[in-house]
């Protein structure tokens, strides 16, 4: 049972020693190359998601009570796919009895299957970024990255960090207790026991690099998964099922120890899953309101939550102004803004900022985002490759609404060339701390606030504070003493937020590196947990002993 431990240690290896080292290291290439994935990747994955629209979702076996299915593409499309669907009930029960053979499996075993899976679904990330793109807005370069090899990086992730704990502890052991001249010598066995049922609820706009942590480290640790989508965003969930289902069945073990919940609006099942007494684990990702039911409702059961928050960037000084704008104006567009790690307030002094070139007043400061995010989408498809469409349309609604939050500095418009799709550029709003608290709440999408404030340091408090009190994942700051920098750093971390400091290249702020980065702390609103360190996968099994006498 241990062949595809075998087959993939060397990854394993490398993966538990990226956990440590903390420096860049994937074993999936990121970029959608035909030199890398095979000349007709590419072809062959859009035909394959091609083949699934306007056609039943088959999975063999799998609970059928009635079938549901009503995503339409961001960009114009309806899907027409029709998915296996049944009650909570009856995926809980069908997901319980399958627990045995699996919880027996070694772990070596078990983290050889999943290893296993995530390569196959790194043979299909073309198909998968097409099945992204389209069930979340998201560009098709970003689709095939965080929905493909960075969603499989993190999976590898949580994988390694459950190997290293289940096996922390040896599996066997003679211990010996010396008394005077003899000793009394135990034969001691230890053996990784599972919680039981694992819900995994994922998200509309990530639903594979949001999902996947929870549902590998609650399978490398020995639990049945159910994977719940949101009914908007189905398909990518689909058919990572459908790749685990059929590992698990080559291998010997049952399909249903990876289920899918799939359901639709007026047909909802989550809260039934959430609040079935079998449920042992949850991770769920979505917004604060429904996570907070969550985590009233889950009974006894282990919940790993990522919600919303407020990220915030804090501008004092900087030594390359048009490389700072032109991060910042990258961040706020990618995606439209709708990152769980995007930026919604800019704080900026009243009396301006030390730059490059010359002290700045707080209007030119807003000026200088407004003209590097006019540049940066200058050109239709450039905008279109950045921004993608828009999820839900109720993030149109609140660029509406947010328009009288303040002083519009640079208006929100659909992007020229894609009249399908639903799609809006970034709204910046001025206002001052003294005068308004709209920005103090979070306003999901491509909506930002330029905020004036005393000063830097008034900046990051405010930062630091709206984190404590409505959540943060990230925060940036723009300075050039190195004690500001240090303060700001014990500060943010007090609020629990990851801090980035003077980003004016091709990294930023909304983005997070699987095997690096940690994301989320779990020390304020936005979430309890963190992807993916030790706490995340610890806590899924429990370590059970059975000792006897020595022979």
């Amino acid at each position: 049972m241990t062949r595809l431990f075998d087959r993939h240690q060397g990854t394993l290896d490398r993966a538990m020693n990226a956990l440590t080292e903390r420096d860049f290291w994937s074993p999936y290439p990121e970029v959608p190359s035909g030199k890398i994935y095979g000349e007709t990747a590419k072809a062959d994955g859009l035909a394959a998601f091609n083949a699934r629209i306007s056609t039943p979702f088959i999975l063999k076996g799998h609970p059928l009570e009635y079938t549901v299915g009503n995503e339409v593409s961001p960009y114009g499309q309806a899907l027409l796919v029709n998915y296996p669907a049944a009650s909570a009930a009856t995926l809980v029960s069908a997901s319980a009895e399958t627990g045995g053979s699996w919880a027996a499996a070694t772990p070596q075993a078990r983290v050889g299957i999943c290893i296993e899976i995530l390569a196959r679904l790194n043979v299909r990330s073309f198909e998968m970024a097409n099945a992204v793109m389209h069930t979340t807005g998201q560009p098709f370069a970003m689709a095939f990255q965080a929905g493909g090899p960075h969603a499989q990086d993190r999976g590898l992730e949580a994988v390694a960090q459950a190997y290293a704990e289940m096996t922390r502890t040896p599996s066997s052991v003679v211990w010996r207790k010396p008394q005077g001249n003899s000793a009394i010598v135990i034969e001691k066995h230890w053996r990784v026991m599972p919680r039981g049922v694992s819900v995994v609820i994922g998200c509309n706009t990530f639903p594979t690099w949001n999902s996947y942590p929870g549902l590998f480290a609650s399978l490398a640790t020995g639990n049945s998964v159910i994977v719940k989508p949101h009914p908007k965003a189905i398909l990518p969930l689909a058919i990572t099922v459908e790749v685990a289902r059929t590992v698990l069945v080559e291998e010997g073990f049952p399909a249903d120890l990876v289920l899918l919940a799939a359901d639709e609006p007026g047909r909802e099942i989550t809260q039934d899953l959430v609040r079935h007494p079998s449920v042992a684990i949850i991770d769920y990702t979505g917004s604060s309101q429904f996570g907070g039911w969550v985590r009233a409702n889950a009974g006894a059961a282990q919940v790993y939550t990522e919600e919303a928050g407020v990220n915030s960037i804090v501008v004092g000084a900087t030594d390359d102004f048009a490389g700072m704008c032109a991060n910042i104006a990258f961040s706020l567009s990618l995606y439209s803004g709708q990152m769980c790690t995007a930026p919604q307030n800019i704080f900026v002094p009243r009396g301006g900022i030390r730059t490059d070139e010359g002290q700045k007043p707080f209007h030119d400061v807003a000026a200088g985002l407004v003209a590097a995010i006019d540049r940066l989408l200058s050109d239709p498809d450039r905008a279109a490759g950045i921004c993608g469409a828009i999820a839900n349309p109720a993030t149109l609604e609140r660029i509406s609404a947010a328009r009288n939050m303040g002083t519009v500095l640079r208006e929100s418009i659909p992007i020229d060339g894609a009249p399908d799709a639903r799609t809006a550029t970034p709204l910046l709003v001025a206002v001052d701390a003294a005068e308004s608290d709209a920005h103090e709440r979070e306003q999901f999408g491509p909506i930002a606030f330029v905020i004036a404030v005393d000063t830097v340091e008034d900046g990051i408090e405010r930062a630091a504070r709206i984190a404590e009190q409505a959540g943060a994942i990230t925060a940036a700051l723009y300075a050039q003493e190195d004690s500001l920098i240090e303060a700001a750093a014990d500060r943010f971390a007090r609020a629990g937020v990851n801090l980035s400091v003077n980003l004016t290249g091709g990294i930023y702020v909304n983005q997070s590196a699987a095997f690096s980065d940690f994301h989320v702390t779990g020390l304020n609103p936005a979430g309890n947990a963190s992807l993916t360190d030790a706490a995340f996968v610890a806590n899924r099994f429990r370590t059970v002993m059975w000792r006897r006498p020595a022979a």
